[in-house]
């Protein structure tokens, strides 16, 4: 069976074709039915609860739990043995996408499905399947997952809760403290994560509530996702069978780096669901909102916001569903080779880590970007909380928190990188050696290639040489210390980000190209050539950043010359193609990409 560039992180060496990546566009007509009825559910059932629902209106957010379940929502990507419907991870992907407009409910349904089933049905046994994934795929029980310590919380795996066998054998008595649970106040299921005996590493428990030994802290106050269930939650000589051992003992910390890997990029999904409420909302309001006798949507200003809130949805978009691909391309190529199908889901979202870390990341910041340009467009409006921004705001901060911190996950893709290199499952070496063996060679001022998308391939290509050139000076120079200096991990991260993101926009628009034609790929070539502009700034910055902090001499100058050639190009009109971009959007009233 031919597979699809298996290997995650590998973007950054080679030069991907626009036919291995999936598009949103080539969603069929069955996942496409699937989104429609999240999108009818939120109509029908929860955008008009809002207040109600960061009220925390007693049973409310159960019943609106119980009813998706009905629906199946909680159970798209479950096997169909289990009461699901064992849909591919793009297709709960965008399932993550469509339910993100729901503001708190949104977090309460991606905490059930995601990180409070998955462990199950990824890491329990047949049993233990058998008992929990049919009602947490129904609704009828509810799941939440337990990590996180006032003492451990990006640090997992100090986690001071514990566990110890009972004299009889039979049961594991548990004990410790969790915070920032959500569904913590009405779940039935807790994943808990505690160190057996003097373990050094988490094992993981399946957690009933009636098992008793378990109380728990009022709701917490918070600043936004008011309506998600938010708990302290104590375990006090809780008694766990023994049958109720996740996986094996000291595998929790591995089953909780996994499980987040998978939270880290359905994340992504979601809060381009809600990006994308956030931007209609906005353009239908700038066209209301009259000033100086003319709708808001007339101005410069105005349009440069819209077309830039568009342009860094639709990137962020293309690089989530691209990501979603490989790691249903990955699972289909472990399962075609023998492997079990609860590894292999498990094996090819790890595959891609790097991605998710990515997807997480700027994700995240492009909802941020994206909900405080709608509270400008809506003025004083926005600040209101009559107005649908104040919430949009207010929900979209902890993103950045949630699933790992970006800071975490920027470091965490530059790590995962290297040790990949190490053990020889990519090449960076080789690459970054060539890229400094041409600082020293002739610029080659030959004839352009005049093919269309050729520009914009050689400035993802120098884009790349960019991260080859830092991270390979980098590791040359502070060697082992490299993993101290956070400032310029963070730097390379933005870099390799940057890139990805870039390339999907453009591979999007290219396949777009080919697949419909020129005139259907007029919008998403300007969005995609913006971005890649905007993008060259962005990473000369963080390469000059980098640079300065370990370089110096005749070195720092062949480098920043180095990188002012990588990071140049033609001149493009960006003001006009964004003009372009709000027009189409003004005159649909709508986010129409």
């Amino acid at each position: 069976m031919e597979t699809k560039a298996i290997k995650g992180g590998e973007f950054v060496i080679r030069e991907t074709p626009y036919t291995e990546v999936f598009i949103p566009e080539e969603f069929d007509e069955e996942a496409k039915m699937i989104r429609q009825t999240c999108l009818d559910f939120l109509d029908a059932e929860v955008l008009d609860k809002l207040d109600r629902i960061d009220a925390q209106e007693e049973g409310l957010m159960q019943s609106l739990l119980d009813k998706a379940g009905e629906l199946g929502l909680l159970g798209v990507s479950i096997p169909e043995q289990y009461g699901g419907f064992g849909k591919n991870f793009n297709t709960s992907m965008l399932v993550g996408e469509a339910v993100g407009g729901g503001y708190s409910f949104a977090v309460a349904l991606s905490a059930h499905t995601g990180i409070g089933t998955l462990p199950i049905l990824y890491y329990g046994n047949d049993a233990q399947k058998e008992k929990y994934i049919p009602k947490l795929t129904s609704g009828e029980w509810k799941a939440a997952y337990c990590l996180t310590e006032p003492n451990a919380g990006s640090d997992a795996n100090s986690g001071r809760s514990s566990a110890k066998l009972n004299a009889e054998g039979t049961h594991y008595l548990l004990n410790g403290q969790k915070m920032w649970i959500t569904n913590g106040g009405f779940a039935d299921v807790f994943i808990v994560f505690a160190k057996i005996d003097n373990d050094k590493n988490l094992s993981a428990f399946i957690v009933e509530r009636d098992f008793g030994g378990i109380t728990m802290n009022p709701e917490e106050h918070k600043m936004g996702i008011k309506g998600s269930s938010t708990r302290q939650i104590f375990f006090n000589d809780c008694p766990v069978p023994v049958e109720n051992l996740l996986s094996e003992r000291e595998n929790g910390f591995k089953i909780a780096v996994n499980i987040l890997n998978i939270g880290r990029i359905k994340l992504g999904a979601a809060t381009i669901g809600s990006a994308r409420s956030v931007v209609t909302q906005a353009v239908k309001y700038a066209n209301e909102r009259v000033q100086f006798n003319l709708p808001i949507s007339k101005f410069g200003a105005i349009r440069h916001k819209l077309a830039e809130m568009a342009i860094r949805l639709y990137a962020n978009e293309s690089a989530a569903y691209r990501a979603g691909q490989n790691i249903d391309d990955a699972y289909a190529a472990l399962v075609a080779g023998g492997m079990d199908e609860a590894k292999a889901k498990l094996k090819s979202t790890e595959q891609f880590a790097i991605e998710c870390a990515i997807i997480k990341v700027w994700c995240s910041e492009m909802l941020d970007y994206v909900v405080d340009e709608g509270v400008q467009i809506y003025g004083g409006m926005g600040y209101s909380a009559e107005a649908p921004m104040e919430r949009a705001y207010r929900d979209s901060r902890i993103n950045r928190i949630f699933e790992g911190t970006n800071e975490v996950n920027r470091l965490l893709v530059v790590d995962m990188l290297l040790k990949r290199a190490m053990k020889g499952e990519l090449d960076l070496m080789g690459p970054a050696t060539a890229v400094a063996n041409d600082l020293m060679a002739i610029p080659d001022f030959g004839e352009e290639d005049t093919a269309v998308f050729a520009p914009e391939k050689k400035i993802i290509a120098n884009l790349k040489k960019v991260g080859l050139m830092v991270a390979g000076a980098a590791v040359q120079k502070l060697m082992m210390s490299l993993s101290k200096e956070e400032e310029i991990l963070m730097n390379i991260a933005d870099i390799i980000g940057y890139v990805y993101v870039a390339e999907s926009i453009l591979l999007r628009a290219e396949k777009i190209y080919h697949a419909q034609g020129e005139d259907a790929a007029t919008f998403p070539l300007d969005m995609a050539r913006v971005y890649l502009y905007t993008t060259l700034d962005k990473v000369a910055t963080a390469g000059k950043e980098a640079l300065y902090a370990f370089a110096e001499g005749d070195e720092l100058k062949m480098m920043l010359v180095g990188l002012r050639r990588f990071t140049k190009a033609e001149p493009f009109n960006t003001k006009e193609a964004r003009q372009r971009i709000a027009k189409k959007m003004i005159e649909e009233n709508n986010y129409c990409f």
